[in-house]
């Protein structure tokens, strides 16, 4: 009997061995040269082998019909055959280039990106509040970056060549209608929200993509933090304010609430200031996030309140006593979004804004009140056909209620308003040729109802990447925006304001270093004017304006070559005209600088455990109109200059100590002049210069953690 079983299983390995068939063939890449080492095998088994120095392989698998062939290679995108066996003799498998490994090209014309998976990483969270000067505000640490304009006393994003209001900021995607705190003329503003509630930010200076519109020159977009690291409290006290916040976490949800007062008063007591204050700025802000993770989703709410108070008297060459003003903001903003991953790689993501800004403005005996009622629903669905092929599409709904009471004793009361209401619908495709080359193509078209007007427009983008660390990009794109609440709320017969971009961009990357530079021309067709020095009831508004921008922006960033230093410089250079408002011809804006120069250094001190950081800013001089010449903005401001300067002290692991001064050498900034409106006895128009409140600005501060990680700190918040 165990003769017999002998005999046997010889027959059973004899059969195998016979009924075994062998796959062979050689793996090279598109371009025919062999690949070394490739991984071949079929699939759910352990048949398998490498491809040798020629490219070669060749193994032997007892399985049977039709199989699954995998063959994969780092760098490269995993290739696989679906035959019979018997067929897979002397193959010729050709491997294509992975397109999304690390050394691939990017397509970044236009664009400033920062967050996690970032490629091209600008400034991130702790930039943004370690930067000097920037006092903590996202948009001042922003203006470090090429292609901006600095405009100290405004304290909005002004890009090449174009105005505030032509700048758009979103979160998660969404419109943020009021990003900035209310001020009075020749006060800077500030943003609403902390820069630690975002995780990533990406900031397009021109060319941005087909998802974004009602925008002529930039969108800058923060992405907020999807899960905190830990449960923690904070808490500051700073020589402006005092703040505190608390997060919590439990399961799949997590709640973090933030509150902050702000009162200028005590400061402005002690350092002399150019401003007559009655009422110095005053205000009270707080949000609260609230996070849940359902399945593969994640939904987010956020909502943010910010109470605004403040009066002055205001300077006025035309008024000896000057002209009191007074100002009452309330602001409302809500913002959820819900981001899941759907079967067959498709992502879903939706979501709606709603804010409501209310002021209360007394200028000496009128009273003005307004609202403004916005809203932006929005849904997009990402599919990924494969590696090198994306596509992206979506709708929106924009809904906007704007309305306007103004009261004087002499008229009476004169009521303004209107709905401004638009559709739009966006779809792009990402196409990766290879690892050299991608293009993206996309249209948005966009219904305005209020001004009755459908336009479509195209971006395109194309990156060629030259060597490993280098490429460059091309970008074109239209873009279209309603003209601003001062003109629709008198007159709605209008046009969609429009701007065409064409930007040629350079970027090299190399071990913590970064070179970029960007050459760009913009041309403006169909702007907002109106006959009065500024709009009113009587006006004779048309959008026969036009204008261009042109110029190059350079930046360089350094963090390795001096270890604990981190740098960065940026340069721009701006030649824009335009004929808008109530311009009489084509001249160069007064909010537009030739040469803008912003240097950034921070520098950690182990021994003294502190960052100490500094900030260079430069800015030629700003056109303007002196009425004793006859030329319209015909001559320059003095240059801008500002050095500032702050330092974090470690006092233990969970309490900093902060020091904070703007414009440290006191540099005597003029931003603009203005004429009185007759002349006097010699035939001469009297100026005065307008400047800021005080020549430098001092922040002390005491930061305080409490957390089960004892060695996290607010370092990052500064």
């Amino acid at each position: 009997m165990r003769f017999i079983i002998s005999i046997v299983l010889v027959i059973s390995n004899i059969l195998s061995l016979y009924s075994q068939v062998t796959i062979s063939g050689t793996v090279t890449d598109s371009s025919g040269i062999p690949i070394i080492g490739a991984n071949i095998y079929v699939e759910g088994t352990y048949d398998g082998t490498s491809s040798d120095d020629t490219g070669f392989f060749s193994f032997t698998t007892s399985e049977t019909g039709e199989q699954v062939l995998v063959v994969s290679f780092l760098s490269f995108e995993t290739y696989t055959l679906t035959a019979s066996i018997d067929d897979m003799k002397s193959l010729k498998i050709k491997l294509r280039e992975d397109v999304n490994s690390l050394d691939s090209v990017i397509l970044n014309a236009g664009t400033f990106a920062a967050g996690d998976n970032s490629k091209v990483s600008v400034l991130k969270p702790l930039d943004i509040v370690t930067t000097a000067g920037a006092a903590g505000d996202y948009i001042g640490a922003f203006q470090t970056l090429p292609g901006t304009s600095t405009v100290a006393e405004d304290g909005r994003l002004f890009v090449r060549g174009g105005d505030a209001n032509e700048a758009n900021v979103y979160i998660d995607g969404l419109r943020v209608f009021q990003p900035f705190t209310a001020t009075a003329n020749n006060i800077p503003t500030r943003g609403r929200f902390s820069p630690f509630l975002f995780k990533g930010t990406n900031f397009s200076t021109g060319g941005y993509a087909a998802e974004y519109g009602d925008a002529l020159s930039s969108v800058l977009l923060l992405n907020t933090i999807d899960e905190p690291d830990q449960e923690k409290t904070e808490l500051s006290f700073i020589s402006v304010g005092l703040g505190g916040g608390n997060t919590q976490k439990w399961k799949n949800n997590s709640l973090s609430i933030n509150a902050f007062y702000l009162n200028l008063k005590p400061y402005q007591e002690v350092i002399n200031q150019r401003v007559d204050w009655i009422k110095p700025f005053e205000s009270f802000s707080g949000e609260a996030v609230y996070r849940n993770k359902i399945g593969k989703g994640l939904f987010k709410l956020y909502g943010g309140l910010n109470y605004t108070n403040l009066e002055l008297i205001q300077e006025d060459i035309n008024v000896s006593e000057g002209i009191n003003f007074g100002l009452k903001n309330r602001n409302l903003y809500l913002n959820t979004s819900y981001k899941s991953e759907l079967a067959n790689e498709w992502t879903l993501t939706a979501g709606a804004s709603f804010a409501n800004d209310h002021n209360s403005i007394g200028v000496e005996e009128t009273a003005i009140k307004n609202d403004d009622t916005s809203a932006h629903l929005k849904i997009k669905l990402r599919k990924r056909i494969s590696n090198r092929f994306k596509l992206n599409f979506g709708a929106e709904q924009f809904i906007g209620d704007y309305t306007e009471i103004a009261t004087t004793a002499t008229f009476g009361s004169f009521e303004s308003g209107f709905n401004n209401n638009s559709t739009a619908t966006f779809g792009e495709a990402n196409i990766f040729f290879s690892k050299k080359l991608a293009m993206q193509l996309g249209v948005r078209a966009t219904h305005n109802y209020l001004l009755d007007a459908t336009r479509i427009a195209p971006r395109t983008s194309l990156a060629y990447k030259i060597t490993t660390n280098s490429q460059f990009s091309l970008a074109y794109g239209d873009f279209y925006q309603a003209p601003q609440q001062e003109v629709l709320k008198y007159e709605s017969v209008l046009d969609l304001q429009k701007s065409s971009h064409y930007i040629f961009n350079y970027l090299y990357q190399k071990e913590g270093k970064m070179l970029r530079a960007e050459a760009y021309y913009k041309s403006y067709d169909r702007l907002a004017k109106f006959d009065t020095p500024s709009p009113q009831f009587d006006s004779n508004f048309t959008t026969n304006g036009d204008g261009y921008a042109t110029g190059l922006d350079l930046y360089w960033r350094d963090n390795t070559s001096i270890k604990n230093l981190e740098y960065w410089a940026s340069y721009s250079y701006l030649d824009t005209k335009r004929d808008y408002r109530n311009y009489p011809e084509r001249a160069t804006p007064n909010f537009a600088a030739a040469h803008n120069v912003s240097l950034v250094g921070k520098y950690w001190i182990q021994d003294w455990k502190s960052m100490i950081g500094i900030t260079y800013n430069f800015a030629s001089g700003r056109p303007y109109t002196n009425p004793n010449t006859t030329s319209f903005l015909g001559e320059k401001t003095r240059t801008f200059n500002s050095l500032n300067i702050n330092w974090a002290y470690l006092l233990s692991s969970q309490k900093i100590l902060y020091v904070s001064v703007s414009n440290v050498l006191g540099f005597d900034n003029v931003f603009n002049y203005q004429y009185a409106n007759t002349p006097n006895s010699n035939g001469e128009y009297a100026r005065r210069a307008i400047r800021p409140p005080a020549d430098r600005f001092f922040i002390v501060g005491f930061f305080w953690t409490i957390s089960d990680n004892k060695t996290d700190n607010q370092l990052d918040n500064l």
